[in-house]
């Protein structure tokens, strides 16, 4: 059922608060406005809250679906694209048909470009690393695959099959990006499950704007590879640090490199919150690492520093903003992948990723007796059950105690 109503105010402003103030009901319910007709506010039991405008072209009645209430659209620039939307059906010009070709027209390489350039005002907090991602999943796996078709055509099983063929390694290439620069572009379970997750957002924008009327990917089961578990003992953390200074000494590595495995090692940071650390981030007095919102995955974010950690950071040279600077005048440390390729190989510990620095340091602090609360609040992590992986390696702590208690029982020495 439909309930109809209206929406009576003295000015634009009281029209937002009238807005805003409007409680869902069971069922939907139509505001229409008394001074543009045709202009209505549907409001929809979940509390959703969409503009759109009622209006003729000839005999035919048609209707446009202008936007959802809030960022963008505010009552008062809804009502304005209404009363263009009306003018245009005046002259003859069916606004709601130019939506529908253009839907028709445009293909998934022509919103991939939109998307990465208007995308970015509806997700201002995204860092520039993740749109830096999503632009290489779009432009190097799914404008090879479905670029040329037409957005608006895609279904779920083109979603699914180009996953399939990510993951067969389809799209896998090598691509000259300067000079002499390289970039590998490969498949496989991360990249294909990535990828599609990847244009999930971007599809999920253009339902947003209007520009399609669903997603594709939705629905679509996404390859998720089993999380891997690696720990380094004390010995491999120290073959690894000693490799690396083993390599600067030689000239086969930059020192700000090693530097950076180190201080992974001593904060459990993530790879570009140590690669990006700006000295401003930087308060060695009160020993810690203060993040602003947009540069953490997780919004602001303080990092405690130890005794270590404070030394090795006084110990860099301030050659720019950047605590571990690049080649160049003003960029932080780049190329840290291949480098890792490197020291890891030389190390003898050819799996280790450089986010098995984080989980590294996670299990030390369990393994020390911290609670997995304090080590979520160590690491940052803003859920619970995040942490909650690493409930498994209290296991130990636990059975001393408990081992402790059963040589109580019987009389033994603990």
């Amino acid at each position: 059922m439909v309930s109809d109503t209206s929406l009576r105010r003295a000015s634009t402003t009281s029209l937002t608060e009238g807005v805003d103030a409007t409680a869902p009901g069971t069922d939907e319910i139509r505001i229409w406005d008394t001074e543009v007709k045709g202009f209505v506010l549907r409001v929809f039991p979940n509390g959703r809250k969409s503009y759109g405008v009622k209006y003729r072209i000839g005999s035919r009645q048609r209707w446009l679906t202008i936007g959802e209430h809030g960022d963008p659209w505010t009552a008062e620039e809804a009502r304005d694209r209404a009363k263009a939307a009306i003018r245009s059906a005046e002259d003859g010009i069916d606004p709601q048909g130019i939506k529908e070709e253009r839907r028709r027209a445009v293909t998934v390489d022509q919103l991939i470009e939109i998307y990465l350039v208007e995308g970015r005002a509806a997700k201002p907090d995204k860092k520039e690393s993740f749109w830096g991602f999503d632009a290489s999943c779009l432009r190097r796996h799914v404008s090879p695959l479905i670029g040329r078709q037409p957005a608006a055509e895609l279904v779920h099983s083109d979603i699914e099959r180009l996953q399939a063929d990510i993951k067969a390694g389809k799209t896998a290439q090598t691509v000259k990006t300067k000079k002499r620069g390289v970039a590998r572009v490969a498949g496989g379970d991360v990249i294909a499950g990535g990828v599609v997750r990847s244009l999930s957002a971007m599809m999920n924008w253009a339902v947003r704007e209007g520009i399609l009327k669903i997603n594709p990917c939705s629905g679509v089961k996404t390859i998720r590879p089993p999380k891997r578990e690696r720990y380094l003992n004390g010995d491999e953390i120290r073959r690894l640090f000693q490799t690396a200074d083993e390599m600067v000494e030689e000239g086969a590595l930059a020192a700000p490199f090693a530097a950076a495995i180190r201080l992974l090692a001593f904060t459990g940071a993530r790879r570009s919150e140590v690669l990006e650390l700006r000295w401003s981030d930087v308060d060695l007095e009160r020993a810690r690492i203060v993040l602003p919102r947009y540069r953490s995955k997780t919004g602001e974010k303080t990092i405690p520093l130890t005794v270590a950690a404070c030394d090795l950071i006084r110990a860099q040279p301030r050659l720019n903003d950047f605590v571990f600077p690049g080649r160049g005048a003003k960029g932080p440390l780049v190329g840290m992948s291949h480098r890792w390729e490197v020291v890891r190989e030389r190390a003898g510990l050819p799996d280790l990723r450089i986010h098995d620095l984080r989980h590294t340091f996670a299990s030390l602090e369990v393994a020390n007796g911290a609670s997995l609360f304090l080590v979520g609040k160590a690491l940052g992590h803003t859920q619970a059950t995040t942490t909650e992986r690493y409930a498994h390696l209290a296991d130990d702590p636990v059975r001393a105690v408990a081992e402790a208690v059963s040589q109580s029982i019987l009389g033994e020495k603990a």
